[in-house]
């Protein structure tokens, strides 16, 4: 990814599920929907300058994309990659 890319294109949205907001609420964890071709530094940098947090860990997971079959044929979904951030005990971040 080139140097030059901004926070904000890394990180596209949070991701509010029922596991993403206990993760939230228990243990600092959030949950981001981010580019496919950012690394894990790279999420880590993003989420300090947009949210001004400390972030300790950062776990990637590549999600594929489902087939759906629709009434003009099969589609697939495009792949996502989501970015689990754990933040310092301290910090929090105020997504409502």
């Amino acid at each position: 990814m080139p140097a030059n890319i901004e926070s904000t294109q890394i990180i596209k949205k949070p991701l509010l599920t029922e596991k993403s907001t206990f993760g939230m609420n228990e243990q600092k964890r959030y949950a981001f929907l981010v580019d496919s071709r950012a690394t894990k530094t790279e999420i880590k940098d993003a989420v300090q300058s947009i949210y001004k947090v400390r972030v300790i860990d950062v776990s990637t997971q590549v999600r594929k994309g489902k087939e759906r079959r629709l009434k003009y044929g099969m589609v697939t979904e495009p792949v996502t990659k989501k970015a689990t951030v754990r933040l310092h005990p301290d910090d929090s971040i105020s997504l409502f």
